[in-house]
């Protein structure tokens, strides 16, 4: 939790208490079902909250923004988004229902209003939003093609509407189809720790 309160010292005191609460909640669940790997659990601030929360480095989401967590898996970065978010509305979509039953039950138990979840497959589901967000779930060009139908025109955001992709590694064959329009973010710049290193944001903007 340090890790998050050092980059982020302006949360409430209830976002504070949500984050510490997370630990238990997903090391209760993540022994039952596995939400994020068990042999990463220690990390669990550093490499799942506190990587999603390097979005809100890039962009502050307007009060009644809607954003989709597209394949949200373990939650991530949908929910850490979705407590740094409280006035943003948050649809966290996944194929695998039983992973969605214990983000249901953590919404729940947290009393997290600005978000919802919803058993779908991705690229049959057509519903608009203002940003699209998702960490690394397929390659990039065909994680565009799945999500293109999701975003919104315009937006009343200081960045216009689109996608923000958590990558890592190397992504030039990947991000080429994009490179008039692409933004690419560093994320070691927003934070120090080695875990960062040549892990990215990839920002694609649509009209």
């Amino acid at each position: 939790m340090e890790q998050v309160l050092k980059y982020f010292p302006e949360l409430s005191p209830g976002q504070r208490n949500v984050f510490e609460g997370l630990y238990d909640a997903f090391q209760y669940w993540n022994s039952r079902i596995n939400l994020i790997s068990r042999k990463d659990f220690q990390n669990f601030y550093l490499h799942h909250v506190l990587h999603s929360l390097a979005i809100a480095r890039v962009v502050r989401f307007a009060p009644g923004a809607t954003v989709l967590d597209a394949g949200t898996g373990g939650g991530f970065p949908g929910l850490p988004l979705a407590v740094f978010f409280p006035e943003v509305r948050f649809m966290l979509v996944d194929s695998i229902r039983k992973k969605l039953k214990v983000i249901d039950s953590i919404i729940s138990d947290f009393q997290l209003s600005n978000v919802q979840t919803l058993h779908a497959r991705i690229e049959k589901y057509h519903e608009p939003y203002d940003f699209v967000v998702s960490r690394a779930v397929t390659q990039f060009p065909r994680f565009v093609s799945w999500v293109r139908s999701n975003i919104r025109s315009g937006g009343q955001q200081d960045m216009r509407n689109g996608i923000l992709y958590l990558k890592g590694g190397s992504m030039e064959q990947e991000v080429e189809p994009f490179r008039d329009s692409i933004r690419i973010f560093d994320i070691e710049e927003f934070f120090d720790e080695p875990f960062f290193r040549e892990k990215k944001i990839l920002y694609l903007p649509f009209d």
